[in-house]
C-alpha cells in the first residue's frame, strides 16, 4: 500500500497540474502589451524623418485563461478578467472576431490618413457603400431588432457611410434613449428603433451593442503612405496614427523631443473616442519610459488608477491634442 501511495501521489499531482494547464475557462486575461514606436511603422512619401521625440501606440495582450492562469490573473493587480462573451460576440467564432479586428485596424489607418492629410491642406474624397452590422454584444438591446448583414444607411435621419459616424450619432444620445436607424435588408429599406444601453467600456456612454464595420469604403489618397502594424489589430491606435502622419507631413517636430504614448479611436470630425484596456495600456507605456499618455476623456478615471509616474493628458478631440503638444517646452 505504501508503494502504491508513492506512485499515486505524484500521478495525482501531475494530473492536477495538467488539468490546470490544459482546461480552458470561459475567461480572457487582459494584460499589458507593448508600446510601439510609430516612426518605424509609418512611412510617408517625401518627408523629413529627423524628429527628436517619439510617438508610441500601445497594445494589450489577450489570452484565454486556463485554470492556473485564471487564478494568477485574479490575484495580479495589472490583469483584468473578462468573460469570453465580453470579448468575442455570441454567434461569432474567434477567427471571425480576429478578422473583424483586422478590418477595424485597416479602417483606423485609412481614417487617420484622411484626417492628417486634410489637416495638412489636401482635399480627400471618400467612397463608401454604408455600414454593415457584423454581430451583437452580450445583452445588446438591438439584438432581435436588427440582423447581421443589415446595412446602416442613416441614424436619426442623418446619412452615414462610416462606422465612426454611426458611433458618434449614437453617443450623442443618452443611455436608455431611443435611436431610429434606417437599414437596408436584402432589397428593402427599413426604419427600426432601438434603445441604447450602457457601453461595457464605460457605463456613462450610450451604445447599441452591435459590432459594425464600414462596407467597401476607400479614400482617394494623393500621396503614398505605408503603415505596417503586423499582427496588431483593432481601432484604438487611430489618434496616434494621425499624430505620426501629421508629424511627418508638416515642418517641425510635434513631440518637441518628448516621448509621447497614447490611445483612442478617431472620427472624421476629429473626435477622440474611448477604448478598452486603458489601464493595461498605461502600464505598457510607463514600462517603455514614455513621459506623457494621451487618453480619451471618458477613459481618464480608469487610467488614473494605473498611472504611477507617467503624466496623463485627457483629450476629447484632435485639436485638444495639438493644443497640448503646442504648449510643450522643447526637450
Amino acid at each position: 500500500m505504501r508503494k502504491l501511495n508513492k506512485v499515486l501521489k505524484p500521478a495525482i499531482i501531475i494530473f492536477i497540474i495538467a488539468a490546470g494547464l490544459f482546461f480552458r475557462t470561459d475567461y480572457y486575461l487582459i494584460m499589458p502589451g507593448t508600446a510601439e514606436e510609430l516612426r518605424p511603422l509609418i512611412d510617408v512619401e517625401n518627408t523629413d524623418p529627423d524628429d527628436r521625440g517619439k510617438f508610441y501606440l500601445v497594445t494589450v495582450s489577450q489570452q484565454q485563461a486556463n485554470l492556473l492562469s485564471l487564478a494568477y490573473g485574479y490575484l495580479h493587480p495589472d490583469i483584468e478578467l473578462q468573460r469570453v462573451t465580453e470579448v468575442v460576440p455570441p454567434g461569432m467564432d474567434l477567427e471571425e472576431y480576429q478578422e473583424l479586428m483586422k478590418q477595424w485596424m485597416r479602417e483606423s489607418q485609412l481614417m487617420a490618413q484622411v484626417i492628417a492629410l486634410t489637416r495638412a491642406g489636401y482635399q480627400i474624397e471618400i467612397e463608401s457603400q454604408g455600414v454593415v452590422i457584423r454581430g451583437f454584444l452580450e445583452g445588446s438591446p438591438a439584438k432581435g431588432i436588427f440582423k447581421e448583414g443589415d446595412i446602416i444607411l442613416a441614424v436619426d435621419g442623418k446619412k452615414v457611410s462610416l462606422t465612426e459616424q454611426v458611433i458618434s450619432l449614437v453617443q450623442n444620445r443618452g443611455v436608455g434613449d431611443s435611436v431610429t436607424i434606417k437599414v437596408q435588408r436584402d432589397e428593402q429599406e427599413l426604419e427600426l428603433t432601438s434603445v441604447t444601453y450602457p457601453s461595457p467600456d464605460n457605463q456613462a456612454v450610450p451604445a447599441l451593442g452591435v459590432y459594425i464595420s464600414s462596407l467597401g469604403w476607400e479614400p482617394v489618397i494623393p500621396i503614398q503612405i505605408e503603415i505596417k502594424t503586423g499582427e496588431i489589430s483593432g481601432p484604438s491606435a487611430g489618434m496616434m496614427f494621425v499624430l505620426e502622419i501629421l508629424n511627418q507631413l508638416t515642418p517641425g517636430d510635434l513631440t518637441k523631443g518628448h516621448l509621447i504614448a497614447g490611445t483612442g479611436t478617431i472620427e472624421l470630425n476629429e473626435k477622440v473616442g474611448q477604448i478598452g484596456g486603458v489601464q493595461q495600456k498605461v502600464i505598457a507605456a510607463e514600462k517603455e519610459g514614455a513621459e506623457y499618455f494621451l487618453v480619451p476623456v471618458e477613459n481618464y478615471p480608469q487610467a488614473k488608477q494605473a498611472a504611477r509616474q507617467i503624466t496623463l493628458v485627457p483629450v476629447s478631440s484632435l485639436q485638444e491634442v495639438l493644443d497640448f503638444l503646442d504648449q510643450l517646452a522643447p526637450y
